[in-house]
């Protein structure tokens, strides 16, 4: 076996087939799309270099066939909070092999290594927390837009490489008709009645000023996460900008306590029930197909990518407010069957608590890990 690095345009579009060889038989996978891996390793389009790097390489075995890729990167700007210096991996393809595993694996450490950083978090994306991060260890099926899908036997290489568990990442999944809707009209009531409280769903035709809403409420709610890195302006536009094709105006909503932002809840549509059809090419064939599919395609999932309160409106049924305005705007789009609650770590068990309230079910589990680099 030999391990090169990703130089070429060639290489860089062979790193993406391996993973189209590899699932070409896996149902349930859907193929990223091409342009936002490629985007994630170029210096034009993502942020993260300016303070850091990346590298990927491929994998081909004695015959000249690629049957692995990884990549390995590292972020100065997210190094505030840490300490050893950390790094990350990400974007692993393997065949079952260990053998094969463990020398791309040892290949992104020592260039890590290299670069002076201590400890490894994988598998994670070089950039935004909310796209490419965690391993897929339970659901197996149904892999949401930019979230990590991967073979079962993926856990086994990463343990026994030695990384050990960081954190329990958790995908709910809530369909109306087990959803508790009695009980949190009750609670929502109250904060409905209350003439401090004011909702309000999303409006394109105003972005910026729920831009600088989101912002406000974010850098709040998060500040006193260890490895909170403010949301900026560019970031958040460049956002909402991104998901114009999926956004519902009415599937996202803002509270506002007192005329102040105070919290937010995030849907968007099921988009990978439209990818799964591109074959992660969006070129004009794939956009044609995009439309269609959007148009007549039978999407019926949304997906909640973000939930947020500022720490001072906590626990005083906001969050439930939020919930309510979300399902009586859904309850007009017959069509949407059920609703994701994605991506709640093991460290907020008040959200875990609220989503079993709310009579959602566990559908997926990822894992982050961590590994200290010996001296």
């Amino acid at each position: 076996m030999k391990i090169e690095r990703v130089h070429s345009k060639s290489d860089q579009a062979l790193f993406l087939e391996i993973a189209r060889k590899l699932y070409a038989d896996d149902p349930e996978w859907v193929c990223p799309l091409d342009k936002d891996i490629n985007d994630i390793f170029s210096t034009e389009h993502n942020i993260a270099f300016k303070d850091g790097n990346a590298q990927r390489w491929i994998l081909f075995d004695d015959k000249g066939e690629a049957i692995g890729r990884i990549a390995a990167f590292y972020n100065n700007l997210h190094q505030k909070s840490k300490n050893p210096k950390t790094g990350g991996i990400g974007f692993f393809e393997c065949i079952n092999n260990k053998e094969a595993a463990f020398l791309l694996f040892d290949t992104a450490v020592n260039w890590l290594k290299n670069e002076a950083c201590e400890q490894i978090e994988a598998p994670i994306n070089f950039g935004e927390k909310d796209k490419f991060w965690g391993l897929m260890v339970k659901g197996f099926k149904n892999p949401s837009y930019q979230e990590n899908y991967n073979f079962s036997y993926y856990e086994s290489l990463y343990t026994s490489y030695g990384f050990k568990l960081q954190t329990e990442q958790t995908t709910s999944e809530i369909k109306y008709e087990s959803f508790n809707r009695e009980r949190f009209e009750k609670l929502a009531a109250r904060v409905f009645q209350n003439n401090q409280y004011e909702y309000a769903h999303f409006k394109m035709n105003q972005l910026e000023k729920f831009a600088a809403d989101f912002i406000y409420i974010y850098n709040l709610a998060w500040a006193n996460r260890p490895d909170f890195v403010p949301m900026t302006k560019e970031r958040i536009e460049t956002t909402l900008r991104s998901l114009k094709p999926i956004m519902m105006e009415e599937a996202i909503w803002f509270v506002y306590a007192n005329k102040e932002p105070a919290g937010f809840y995030v849907n968007v549509i099921d988009i990978n029930q439209i990818f799964k059809h591109l074959n992660g090419k969006l070129d004009w064939w794939g956009m044609l197909k995009f439309l269609w599919y959007k148009n007549f395609g039978n999407i019926n999932r949304l997906r909640g990518i973000v939930f947020g309160v500022i720490p001072a409106y906590q626990n005083l049924g906001l969050e439930t407010g939020l919930i309510m305005k979300f399902y009586q705007a859904i309850l007009k789009k017959p069509q949407y069957k059920s609703a994701e609650l994605a991506w709640i770590g093991d460290f907020n068990p008040k959200m875990h608590s609220l989503f079993k309230a709310l009579g959602a079910e566990t559908t997926k589990v990822h894992h982050t890990y961590s590994l200290l680099i010996k001296p």
